[in-house]
């Protein structure tokens, strides 16, 4: 598959993409797709994967006017009027979505869509009903072991013990996935304690420069603030919620994810002084859901939640678990397309590539 993979998507994606067959041959349904922003100009990446989930904003203007070409782009009110089964989805139906709410949402991606007259649904953490602005925990902790002198970590704090090597690239990458994983058992405070003791115990600072809105670094790393939420509001942009603080919520007690997801719809609700009716859950892979986290969205009074896996047009659409195209930056037009249209989905679907995940959409569909 490590050759099969690349064909595809040098090759193959490009002339179905140019031949028109992906929008013909697309099955009915709704495809979301899913940004995590715009890479500001200016910055200097530091790490591909960690920062891939942001894209350019030439390649945002792509993938948009693909779609206003081929496909029904709806705006979030019309998905929830679909969702309230008051109207129904026109053909080839395909919603905008973003998650985080970083600052380049409205800095470097907030343009773009204005310009091709797409209304996007911003999923925003509690952090941005705050005044002052903050960064996203996990990021700092990447960080954090991304520029810690090399040698053995061993930490612990707020009951929580993480060891491991930090060698190389990809050995910090492990010891940070598996930190994710422990500190999201934690809530915000005992999390943001843990922070404290390991930037004290590594003699560092994990983002700087964030006080400066116009810095590539701010726009990169920093929350929208409260104000700035509402500056995205009032260009007609949608938000939902993202919980509190970002954790996996697969991890943490029952007591505490179902406060995440409640309590971040009633802060956004009144700092907005407006109905917030969708959730996306963070991290929104199979490993961050539970059928209990599932069930979750629905009594927290959401219309609808989201997840960052398996969509594409003809996809299954369960109401609290609907799945997403999640946009990468080394994903091309017709990759893309691929995904939307949803030919990626069956193709691997009749290949048995990522079965896992369609099963698991298909099992939640089912509840």
């Amino acid at each position: 598959m490590r050759i099969v993979s690349p064909l595809l998507k040098s090759v193959v994606y490009p002339a179905l993409s140019r031949a028109g067959v992906f929008h013909r041959t697309s099955a009915s349904g709704l495809a979301v797709v899913t940004y995590h922003g715009v890479m500001p100009r200016g910055y200097e990446p530091v790490d591909a994967a960690f920062d891939g989930n942001l894209i350019s904003a030439e390649g945002l203007r792509r993938q948009l006017l693909l779609l206003k070409a081929r496909y029904h782009v709806i705006s979030p009110e019309e998905a929830l009027s679909w969702r309230q089964n008051k109207t129904k989805l026109p053909e080839r139906a395909a919603l905008v979505t973003c998650d985080d709410g970083l600052l380049n949402c409205l800095t470097d991606m907030l343009p773009v869509l204005q310009e091709e007259g797409i209304r996007c649904l911003f999923f925003v953490t509690g952090a941005s009903v705050e005044e002052s602005r903050s960064t996203l925990w996990y990021e700092d902790l990447f960080l954090l072991f991304l520029r810690a002198a090399a040698g053995p970590l061993d930490i612990s704090a707020e009951g929580i013990v993480i060891h491991g090597e930090l060698g190389s690239r990809e050995e910090r990458r492990a010891v940070w996935w598996s930190a994710v994983k422990r500190l999201s058992q934690l809530d915000a405070r005992a999390r943001a304690s843990f922070l404290h003791v390991l930037r004290t115990q590594l003699g560092l600072d994990a983002t700087q420069g964030i006080d400066d809105e116009n810095s590539p670094s701010c726009r990169r790393y920093g929350l929208l603030t409260r104000a700035e939420l509402r500056k995205l509001t009032s260009a007609g942009m949608s938000i939902g919620t993202h919980t509190l603080s970002h954790p996996m919520l697969s991890q943490m007690p029952p007591e505490l994810a179902y406060a995440e997801i409640y309590e971040s719809r009633i802060r956004l609700e009144s700092a907005l002084q407006q109905r917030v009716w969708a959730f996306a859950y963070p991290f929104g892979d199979p490993q961050s859901v539970t059928p209990q986290v599932l069930g979750m969205a629905e009594k927290a009074g959401y219309e609808a939640a989201f997840l960052n896996f398996g969509g594409g047009l003809g996809a299954p659409l369960p109401v609290y678990a609907l799945p997403r195209i999640h946009v990468t930056a080394d994903m091309s037009r017709a990759e893309f397309e691929a995904h939307v249209s949803g030919f990626y989905m069956r193709l691997h679907r009749r290949t048995g590539r990522n079965s896992e995940s369609i099963e698991i959409t298909q099992t939640l569909a089912q509840q």
